[in-house]
């Protein structure tokens, strides 16, 4: 009888050697074996793939052909140390391949011993780091740097002041931070969209640069922010000189995608160490001098000082008892009229509003409309005044008051809306009141901003009804060839050039070249702020149609304006009024 052997799977008849050879070759890692005494004498298909190197090239060879030169001989000298004593080694190194790149690896070393405790070979194991370490690289840039201008970013700028003032404060070194915010930029984005933003943004950041010296710290803070510190300056002239070459340097147009956009700055400055011998105290008093600036008229810089802790506190108090008041709607209207210079007719009211708060007591217009507009309060607010306006008109109806038109102030933020239009006509149409009695006051800056765009909404405004006027003429733009673009009623003198009309033959010549103009173009002009007998004759002889400010009346309450109207009636009856 004969018997079969069984027959064994495949794999029973692979030798060890050749399964060695199977995964040698097959592993990811790549593998060096040596001899004692350092001389290569094998590597697989993943060495020569990562180092370029076959083995005919290295066999024999040590593998310090493979050093790269980044490690001096202190590491290896600890390198062996460990294998020697521990029998292995494992860390990261710094190689380089047959083509002269150096690249990171993950390298284990361990010395082979036989029976007697004898070393017989010695093999290394590693892997490409390339690509961990290219990845860990981008996250330390994106950790350290703004993306958009590769400037530092917030967290490195005060990593890198701190550790400045360390060095500083043993030998009495003096630096200067300017916190730099770019006014109003809110409205840009709006305008011209984010996307331009950026590139103003980006350009801002460079123009900077090339006023930065070698050892100072530049970074963007945030948003439209910035932030310099001035190092080893010898005096805080220093610190105002490149401010203002900061500003200047700012005001110069910027050319994005075929616009020409102009910008400000405010720039505050604090000094180290006078200031604070911290990174937090210096930056938070350079932005209460920055907000100081800006307060005071923007496109300027200021140096911090301790009464700027008041303000600071009052300006908290300020924006959340706005942010209160605007939704309790706790304001007043007041009402100046306008007066015919022809027939002596009350032809409208300009309103104006007014607040009293029991925190704040009576806060004045120009401390509260600017921080509105800075904040972006002006938009609710004036949807209040509106809001405000109608239900007096409404009274003056009950009263046989029908027709009296009102002037409203729009600010440049809140006519940037897109439904700037219906969120006004529906506050018009909840009060039942008709576009027709009111007139909208724009300013110059407003109106140039993006001409055809406020063109197509101008026209859209005068045909459902509303007046339209230029306000504080002569102190913006003041280009004449744009006044006939817009479909305007009223050009609205500003009472800078009216107070000086008697005094100065310039002023008097501005304001007369003004209503010739406007009469060509078939407007009427607004005189305002006329306080005296003489101005408003010499109004009278330059034709000018509509007067309005304390000679006649100062802005008064509803209730008053009922009152002064039915006085002036009386008045003007026995001409008693000029």
């Amino acid at each position: 009888m004969i018997v079969k052997k069984k027959q064994q799977p495949e794999q029973f008849y692979l030798y060890p050697n050749k399964l060695v050879e199977e995964v040698f070759n097959s592993t990811t890692e790549g593998i060096m074996i040596t001899d004692d005494q350092m001389h290569i004498s094998l590597v697989n298909a993943a060495f020569e793939m990562v180092t370029g190197y076959s083995l005919d090239d290295v066999r024999g060879r040590n593998p310090r052909i493979l050093q790269s030169g980044k490690q001096g001989s202190a590491f290896y000298e600890k390198m062996w140390k460990d294998i020697h004593t521990k029998g292995v080694w494992r860390g990261e190194i710094w190689n380089k391949r047959k083509n002269g790149e150096v690249y990171p690896e993950l390298l284990s070393i361990a010395s082979i011993v036989n029976s007697d405790g004898e070393v017989t070979n010695y093999f290394g194991i590693f892997s490409d780091i390339s690509r961990k370490k290219f990845i860990e690289q981008e996250l330390e840039e994106l950790t350290l740097t703004d993306q958009l201008t590769n400037l530092a970013n917030r967290s490195t700028f005060k990593e890198s002041l701190n550790e400045l003032i360390n060095l500083s404060i043993p030998n009495n070194f003096i630096h200067a931070l300017l916190f730099i915010d770019l006014d109003r930029f809110k409205h840009i984005n709006e305008t011209v969209g984010n996307e331009v933003g950026d590139l103003i943004l980006t350009e801002v950041a460079n123009r900077i640069k090339l006023i930065v010296k070698e050892n100072d710290i530049f970074a963007r803070y945030g948003g439209d922010e910035f932030l310099l510190t001035l190092s080893y300056i010898h005096h805080q002239k220093e610190a105002a000189n490149h401010a203002k070459e900061i500003i200047k340097s700012l005001n110069k147009p910027f050319y994005i995608d075929g616009n020409e956009i102009y910008i400000t700055s405010s720039i505050g400055i604090s000094i180290f160490p006078q200031d604070g011998i911290d990174a937090e105290k210096l930056i938070h008093k350079a932005d209460k001098a920055m907000y100081f600036a800006k307060q005071n008229g923007r496109n300027q810089y200021a140096f911090y000082f301790e009464d700027l802790k008041k303000d600071s506190k009052r300006l908290l108090l300020l924006e959340a008892e706005l942010r209160k008041s605007i939704q309790t709607k706790e304001f007043n209207i007041n009402y100046q009229p306008k007066i015919s210079i022809v027939n002596r007719e009350i032809i409208g009211v300009e309103a104006l509003v007014r607040w009293e708060n029991n925190k704040l007591g009576n806060v004045s217009p120009s401390e509260f409309i600017p921080f509105a507009e800075d904040t972006g309060l002006i938009i609710p607010l004036s949807e209040v005044i509106l809001e405000k306006v109608c239900l007096d008109i409404m009274e003056w109806r009950s009263k046989g008051i029908q027709h009296l038109s009102v002037s409203v102030n729009i600010a440049s933020l809140h006519f940037q809306q897109d439904d700037f239009i219906e969120r006004i006509n529906a506050i018009l149409m909840q009060y039942n009141c008709s576009p027709s009695q009111f007139e909208l006051e724009l300013t110059e800056r407003t109106v140039m901003k993006d001409a055809q765009g406020i063109v197509n909404k101008l026209i859209k405004l005068k045909n459902m009804g509303f007046k339209i006027s230029i306000d504080d003429f002569g102190t913006g733009y003041s280009s004449l060839s744009y006044i006939n673009r817009f479909p305007l009623n009223y050009l609205k003198i500003d009472s800078s050039f009216v107070q000086q009309i008697t005094s100065l033959k310039d002023k008097q010549a501005i304001v007369d070249s003004i209503i010739m103009m406007a009469h060509r173009l078939h407007l009427k002009v607004v005189a305002e702020g006329v306080e005296t007998k003489d101005q408003v004759k010499l109004l009278k002889e330059m034709d000018c149609d509509i007067i309005q400010g304390y000679y006649y009346s100062r802005p008064i309450p509803s209730s008053e304006l009922l009152d002064f109207i039915e006085l002036w009636e009386i008045l003007k009856q026995e001409r008693n009024v000029l």
